[in-house]
Parts: structure tokens; C-alpha cells; sequence
């Protein structure tokens, strides 16, 4: 189960995000989202364990705890909806031809 942990101090590195879940169960992988141009921290990171149940438990324990003088939100991760690079509806309409549809279709 993919874990969303935010409201992170920008302290918090993948090793202290991983050692708070093992105390739960296995942990797969444990990533703090840097910033791609400063590589700083964005506060917020994710935990991947196989166990549900592990999982669960460590949500319901973690959410609202305290790490590193910060109370932390801790949920299941949710699906990232896959974008959609059609811009074709902010296009004035007598530009929207029959050709442009079904060429814009094909992407």
C-alpha cells in the first residue's frame, strides 16, 4: 500500500521517514518530494509498504502524531488521475473544425 505523508518538516529525510514506519512493518521504500530546482524539501513524501494491514495500522497511529516538532497528516496515497493535454475547449469555436478534432483525437 503507497502511504501520503505531509506537513513534514523540511528536516525529515527518506532514512527518518523510513525508521517511523518500520516500527509498523516492512517498509518497500520511503521518498521525500524535493523541490527539482533547489532539491529542498516540499514537506511532503511517500511510504510503500506490502502489508495492509501494517499499513492501516501505521496510518491510524501515525495520523497526528508528532515528527520533528510538527504534526504530521499520514492516508492512503490517493491515484495520481492521468492528465489530459487537450486544450482544444479554449479554442474559439469557429477555429474548431472537423479536421482539428480528429487530428487532436489521435493525442
Amino acid at each position: 500500500m503507497n502511504i501520503y505523508v505531509s506537513s513534514l518538516s523540511y528536516s525529515v529525510n527518506n532514512d527518518d521517514l523510513k525508521e517511523l514506519f518500520e516500527d509498523f512493518g516492512e517498509v518497500v521504500s520511503a521518498n521525500i518530494i524535493n523541490d527539482k530546482f533547489t532539491q529542498r524539501s516540499r514537506g511532503f513524501g511517500f511510504v510503500e509498504m506490502p502489508n495492509i494491514v501494517s499499513a492501516n495500522k501505521a496510518i491510524n497511529s501515525l495520523d497526528g502524531s508528532k515528527l520533528d516538532g510538527r504534526t504530521i497528516n499520514v492516508s492512503e496515497a490517493k491515484e495520481k488521475e492521468p492528465r489530459s493535454n487537450n486544450y482544444s475547449n479554449r479554442v474559439p469555436s469557429p477555429f474548431k473544425s472537423d479536421r482539428n478534432k480528429e487530428i487532436s483525437n489521435n493525442y
